[in-house]
């Protein structure tokens, strides 16, 4: 029977996967932890999220509440730990990234810097983004509102997404023009 620690520890691998591209091994885990903010960033998300679902983990709990909000300082990332995030998160270079609590993110997604994924409260579209599996989202790119940006999904640099984008879909220019073809499939590599 699996525990939720051995979700975790899933998760956590899947992260590490996106990353080397190769199988588990626990120096592999530890030097890029230590050499991609990330990834550090990432297993603290997953730790926290374990531990804020166990009593007798408060303590652990709150050090990893602690630990991430020093990275991210650091690292100018902001994840909140209960955003929901599939396996395989990828975050290729940090700096400026900011996602709202509410958001849902697939597996497999790539996060640049400079990406924000927020809330709208008023408008066409109110809301978070439900973003799906397979997702290249670009430097400086905005995707805002409860909208869906389906799987297979590129979006290119300096974008601004308000409006749902279907499967496979290219979204480039800061008029967020939509075009259907290859989707994330150049960007999106080594996946769980």
């Amino acid at each position: 029977m699996r525990t939720p620690w051995d979700a975790t520890k899933d998760l956590i691998k899947a992260d590490l996967y996106r990353y080397c591209g190769e199988p588990f091994t626990w120096a592999d885990l530890l030097s890029v932890y230590w050499q991609t903010p990330g990834f550090a960033y990432s297993c603290w998300i997953r730790l926290a999220a374990f531990y804020k679902n166990h009593s007798w983990g408060r303590g652990i709990y709150l050090f990893c509440r602690w630990r991430l909000r020093q990275l991210a300082y650091r690292y100018g990332i902001s994840i909140p730990y209960n955003t929901t995030i599939g396996p395989g998160l990828y975050i290729g270079h940090y700096g400026g990234i900011v996602v709202n609590h509410a958001a849902v993110i697939g597996k497999n997604c790539n996060l640049n810097h400079g990406v924000t994924i927020g809330a709208t409260y008023g408008g066409k579209h109110p809301g978070t983004p439900v973003i799906g599996d397979n997702v290249y989202i670009g430097p400086g790119s905005f995707v805002i509102g409860g909208i869906q940006i389906g799987n297979h999904v590129a979006i290119g640099a300096n974008t601004v997404v308000t409006k749902s984008v279907p499967d496979y879909g290219v979204v480039v220019h800061r008029t967020a023009e939509i075009s259907v073809g290859h989707g994330s499939s150049h960007y999106v590599v080594n996946t769980v």
